[in-house]
């Protein structure tokens, strides 16, 4: 191996330390917490090494959102591709959003919440973000109905489960109510 491979695989592994170290800073007590002094304190490089992958917290949080959305799209996929039929798909498709939702607070805000200086529905929109919208249209383009859109349909689907997502964790809608929340969607809005 060369030393400028060697250089470029620990620059990338210093930057995947710094998003994993932020990611369970976030996750243990929430984005306030993260700063570039006790990002630096935890992985144990100096500030101007982080400086010298991310220019602050907002590119952070971009890094954060971009790997979250690759995991979700892959748990989407996941979860769709071991259902049968398009009713099962749906169904599957919103349990795991919202279940991704749960259990990754931070990652969730970094997708949606916070600034992350990331674009969405533009042509500058970067990829994993797209792959993940695409994961939803998979699923759901196939039960759009006639006459409707798929991109469409999936944005309405997507900010239905959204708003059950950020209305739970917030403690205005009761978290036992998920289930019968999630039929009511694919019954009404996915009529399959």
């Amino acid at each position: 191996m060369s030393v400028q491979e060697r250089k470029q695989r620990e620059r990338a592994e210093r930057e995947r330390l710094i998003v994993a170290t932020a990611r369970e800073l976030a996750e243990q007590q929430g984005w306030d917490a993260v700063t570039t002094r006790r990002l630096a304190e935890r992985i144990e490089y100096s500030q101007p090494v982080l400086y010298s992958h991310f220019r602050g917290k907002r590119e952070i949080i971009g890094a954060v959102a971009l790997q979250g959305a690759a995991e979700m799209a892959a748990a989407v996929r996941a979860a769709a591709s071991a259902a049968d039929g398009p009713r099962d798909r749906v169904t599957a498709l919103a349990r795991t959003y919202l279940d991704f939702a749960a259990r990754n607070p931070a990652v969730y805000d970094a997708l949606f919440q916070l600034d992350g200086g990331l674009a969405f529905a533009d042509e500058d929109t970067p990829e994993p973000l797209k792959d993940a919208f695409a994961a939803l249209l998979d699923s759901l383009a196939e039960v759009a109905g006639d006459g409707v859109h798929p991109g469409l349909f999936t944005e309405v689907f997507w900010a239905s489960l959204h708003g059950l997502a950020t209305l739970t964790r917030a403690g205005r809608l009761p978290p036992e109510d998920i289930e019968p929340r999630v039929e009511l969607l694919v019954n009404r809005l996915a009529m399959v």
